[in-house]
């Protein structure tokens, strides 16, 4: 099975990832977490459509696939991104990181074992051990100094974030390998169950979907929208669609691995920003892309 497209379509879509998070820096302290889902689903499901209309007009998906791609976007999306939101504001970022982008790959690897009989050969272990052993003392490496009160809970949070995005691969993976149903409606749908649930909580906790006034003083509603929109582009329309390519023609821990290495790739966006990061982070950065290598030379392999 060639998985090179698949490779290349995950490692897009962590840098999406990397240079979507940053431009979303700046609009996370204007709209809640909710509200900022709800737009960034509305905006991508709206042109999603546009391109599955404008691709593939006459395509139908059965019924049992469709099920499956709404489940997949209300635990992968809905409900993983609340707990990882959760995770994020209880133990900080580089700990929510640390535990969701670990644990999920792993997570993946066994549910796809156990559920679709999908299986990485031993070699394509050791690239994804030494991928998120790297990443994980990136993380380390760049963790803020500031002390953090830890909330057991939020940890628990980061468990359960990881194993909704393994939940939600695996049914992706299980659809889109048959090749019956193309990557943007994939997307699409899976947008649509996660955005269905966002609305529902939005609606059931009554959380305003505008920007926060009292922290729009002094900028423009022009810029903000905008930025986001660049944002929401990148790291939502862009990065589902690529992710939804990589499960198409990849196995689906071997995807969930590489998408991880965003972690990396977000140093590289910031240094062309000119910060510039530490020897150990390089040299932890150079055994990630050593990681990566080993999964690109044994990826045309056969599921075994």
């Amino acid at each position: 099975m060639n998985q090179s497209m698949g490779i290349l379509a995950a490692l897009g879509t962590a840098l999406c990832w990397a240079i979507a998070a940053r431009l979303f820096r700046g609009t996370g302290q204007v709209f809640t977490p909710l509200a900022m889902n709800f737009w960034k689903g509305t905006i991508s499901v709206v042109l999603l459509l546009v391109i599955t209309l404008w691709l593939t007009p006459s395509q139908t998906i059965d019924n049992e696939a469709l099920f499956w791609l709404l489940l997949s976007g209300v635990i992968g999306i809905g409900i993983g991104d609340t707990f990882f939101f959760k995770a994020l504001t209880t133990i900080g970022d580089s700990q929510a990181v640390l535990v969701a982008e670990t644990l999920a790959p792993i997570f993946t690897a066994l549910l796809a074992m156990g559920w679709i009989a999908e299986w990485i050969t031993w070699q394509q272990w050791l690239g994804v051990g030494i991928i998120l052993f790297s990443v994980d003392m990136v993380i380390k490496s760049n963790k803020r100094t500031a002390t953090h009160i830890v909330a057991s809970k939020g940890y628990l949070f980061g468990v359960g974030a990881a194993v909704c995005q393994a939940i939600g691969a695996v049914i992706s993976r299980d659809i889109l390998a048959g090749g019956d149903v193309d990557a943007a409606s994939a997307a699409m749908y899976r947008l649509i169950g996660g955005l269905a649930l966002v609305a529902i909580l939005i609606g059931a906790t009554r959380t305003p979907v505008l920007p926060k006034p009292s922290v729009m003083r002094g900028q423009s509603h022009g810029r903000l929208w905008s930025t986001f929109f660049i944002a929401t582009l990148l790291g939502t329309t862009a990065a589902i669609f690529l992710q939804m390519l990589a499960f198409a023609h990849a196995k689906a821990a071997v995807v969930q691995t590489l998408i991880a290495t965003s972690a990396i790739m977000s140093l590289g966006v910031a240094w062309v920003m000119g910060e510039r990061a530490s020897w150990r982070t390089l040299i932890w950065s150079l055994a990630a892309l050593a990681g990566v290598a080993v999964l690109v030379s044994t990826g045309n392999g056969s599921i075994e």
